[in-house]
């Protein structure tokens, strides 16, 4: 079964805020709420799911819930959440709450920071989200695999006071390798893929299913939330006769503003929420389309525009500005810095790049055979899988200190890399400062690319660091920051 999660109304139903109609996405059925805590069950179980649209064959799929996506968790700014997680699959698994600032225990790491759960276990995860935002949940055992096949879900944590919109939007976009027959092909883990870009697949998802159209109103403004759920797809958005306004990244507000082209730059993991003024033709249809890859440019969806006179003649009178999450400020006099260099992967010529002594190097087809050795390495060092006990930290950092982190790119290929448990703020990325303070836990970097970004380290415990292309961090991309 499929799960729109963009057209029903929430608890909160219609409030009036500035002019307009706040809409938002609806509640799970399987919630379970009581009057002062949020508190889920949601179960990983195998399932089967039309992702092509419905004259196309059912796919069989691992579900939260039964339902591609998972089941939309909605969680209060500040008050504890109760998360109990039932593993029903033929497999270990975990879940981690991408992107929330939470304690290490609950982080969802097998190993690391809990035991896996088994089949037929449950585990509960209990935390109090800090922050507003638009987040998500994933496993972390066997990760390339069980993300690949659908575990996947939206949180959003709702501002203590609603946001002057008229809808709020969710779109989890997710891409699947599928075969004629509709199920998922065979090949997770792929060694050369792995030293490469990653798993992509050949058809894209909006909430669960190849989306033709998605309704809108003329005059109307919308909060859209975009989650990019892929293995490894990276997206660039591109909204025909619209002028997106970004309003957060990774769940984080940043200054509003408009991007070069209004083309919107999403990596693997990465959440951008952006405001959508409709000022659109009522009747008409205009194309999302996503261009990142040459050549390869399609057709996402469409926002269809209903025959209704516009809502109101003019953009809503209301800031775009979000309230500010509680992110401590990093102390630039006293901060240490530190380099972390991403290194391997194929480069031009079949030749694996700055492996060193790790791998001994080696060309394509060595590296085919190379046993499941690592691909990819941090400062030097792979961690490959998705967590164990005993992984030794690349770097301590004393509780509350601040941090500077220089990023260096040496390979070929783009990388999303994801730290646990912390917000980074962007400072410059390859010299030029980064404007709109912008503060991302998922932070894509090009070829080359030379990022810095800074932190407090606030939140004790092992946290990992890694790509969020699945493959790289399956084959080394990953590494430990332990906060003391």
């Amino acid at each position: 079964m499929n799960t729109k999660l963009n057209g029903r109304i929430s608890r909160r139903g219609f409030l009036q805020a500035g002019g307009g109609l706040l809409l938002t996405a609806g509640l799970p059925s399987s919630l379970v709420r009581a009057a002062d805590l949020n508190e889920y069950r949601i179960v990983a179980a195998p399932a089967r799911a039309r992702l092509a649209g419905p004259n196309r064959p059912e796919t069989a799929v691992w579900a939260y819930d039964g339902t591609v996506p998972g089941p939309l968790v909605r969680l209060r700014q500040g008050e504890p959440a109760r998360l109990l997680v039932e593993n029903r699959l033929d497999q270990e698994t975990t879940v981690h709450w991408h992107g929330i600032r939470l304690p290490n225990a609950m982080d969802g790491v097998p190993g690391l920071t809990q035991p896996p759960i088994k089949s037929g276990e449950s585990f509960v995860y209990e935390f109090t989200p800090p922050d507003a935002g638009t987040f998500w949940y994933h496993p972390h055992a066997n990760s390339l695999e069980q993300l690949g096949r659908g575990l996947a879900g939206a949180v959003i944590v709702e501002e203590r006071e609603p946001v002057a919109v008229d809808r709020d939007l969710l779109w989890l976009l997710a891409d699947w390798r599928l075969k004629d027959t509709g199920e998922i092909a065979a090949g997770f883990g792929n060694r050369m893929e792995a030293a490469m870009s990653g798993r992509v697949g050949n058809t894209v998802t909006l909430n669960g299913q190849v989306s033709e159209t998605e309704p809108v109103r003329a005059g109307e403004r919308v909060r859209l939330r975009l989650v990019n759920g892929s293995l490894a797809r990276i997206m660039a958005l591109r909204f025909e006769g619209h002028s997106p306004v970004v309003v957060a990244i990774d769940g984080q507000p940043c200054d509003p503003h408009e991007l070069d082209g209004s083309r919107i730059l999403l990596g693997p993991a990465m959440r951008i929420d952006v405001v959508l003024d409709m000022q659109g033709e009522p009747g008409r249809r205009y194309d999302v389309t996503d261009d990142f890859y040459d050549g390869l440019s399609y057709r996402l969806t469409q926002l269809a525009y209903d025959q209704q006179p516009p809502l109101r003649e003019r953009p809503l009178d209301a800031s775009l500005d979000l309230p500010r999450n509680p992110l401590p400020e990093p102390d630039f006099g006293t901060s240490e810095r530190h380099d972390l260099t991403l290194q391997g992967g194929m480069m031009g010529g079949g030749m694996m790049a700055g492996m060193g002594g790790m791998t001994g190097g080696g060309m394509m087809q060595g590296m085919t055979g190379m046993g499941g050795g690592p691909a990819w390495a941090i400062n030097g060092m792979s961690m490959t899988g998705d967590g164990h006990s005993g992984m030794e930290p690349a770097l301590t950092f004393q509780r509350g200190r601040s941090v500077v982190l220089i990023l260096r790119n040496q390979t070929a290929w783009w990388h999303p890399m994801h730290l646990h448990g912390h917000s980074m703020r962007v400072l410059s990325r390859n010299g030029a400062p980064v404007a709109h303070r912008q503060w991302q836990d998922t932070v894509l970097m090009a070829p080359k690319d030379v990022v810095e970004v800074a932190l407090v380290a606030d939140n004790p415990g092992d946290w990992m660091l890694h790509c969020h292309v699945m493959d790289h961090q399956m084959t080394g991309m990953m590494t430990v920051l332990r906060v003391a």
